[in-house]
């Protein structure tokens, strides 16, 4: 006679799929969520470069068109000197109080800067002070991106399986030209389709800035429910009594 096995011997198994699937998808969407907000902050920080020719003459003297140019470009290099203060400020957030959070205040940084520069007043109304406010608007910026590359690619690489690592990487460095390519496209479609160039130089740039400033607003709360990246790592009953442990 043959024997017989409870009719329930299968289930972990198959229970196991739904779970699989379940951790998988939710890895996808992190994923998703936090390449879109290194798009938004790239696309935030290259508004600066794309319509910089408009809105020079607003924070600088204008008996000058070279030294509005020059002084809007130094400006503009200052957000790249203090990326690595950002990078470093930022990787000791993610080590010490997690990826999601490092995350979160960088897109809020971004989100700060923008705005700032977006309701700034004119040298006209407010003297130096207009480029005072623009520079300190810039550094915010480069601080956030600084923060914001090494977040990114940390949480990329350690949120992806082994198989997929490097195609799940990829996406922060092709976010990283999507946000140069959609603030082009933002100054396209305004120079021919919306406004002249009068009007952008009088008001018209400030758009971009509100436009990013939004869209930053939105990568906040998408990235409020990024779940931590050892959270969808399997581990064996030993590792996770050692993470337990080190957690206290």
């Amino acid at each position: 006679m043959s024997a017989t096995y409870p009719p329930t011997a299968a289930r972990p198994a198959a229970a196991a799929a739904p779970a699989s699937d379940h951790i998988e998808l939710k890895r996808v969407k992190a994923i998703f969520v936090g390449s879109i907000g290194n798009l938004v902050e790239w696309y935030d920080f290259y508004c600066y470069a794309a319509f910089s020719l408009y809105f020079s003459s607003a924070f600088f003297p204008s008996s000058d068109p070279v030294a509005q140019s020059m002084s809007t470009a130094a400006i503009f290099a200052l957000g790249f000197f203090v990326r690595p203060i950002g990078g470093l400020l930022f990787g000791y957030i993610g080590d010490r109080h997690g990826r999601r959070l490092a995350l979160m205040l960088s897109v809020l940084l971004m989100c700060g800067g923008s705005l700032l520069i977006a309701c700034s007043p004119t040298y006209a109304s407010v003297g130096v002070w207009a480029p005072a406010i623009l520079l300190i608007a810039r550094l915010l910026q480069g601080l956030s991106l600084g923060g914001e590359y090494g977040s990114s690619a940390t949480y990329l690489s350690e949120m992806a399986t082994s198989k997929h690592r490097g195609f799940y990487s990829s996406f922060q460095y092709v976010t990283l030209i999507g946000g140069q390519l959609t603030a082009l496209v933002v100054l396209l479609v305004l120079q021919n389709f919306v406004l002249d160039t009068a009007e952008l130089k009088a008001w018209g740039w400030r758009i971009p800035f509100f436009i990013g400033a939004c869209l930053a607003i939105v990568a906040l709360i998408m990235r409020s429910d990024l779940p931590e990246t050892h959270a969808l790592r399997p581990r064996s009953s030993a590792t996770r009594t050692a993470w337990a442990a080190s957690s206290c």
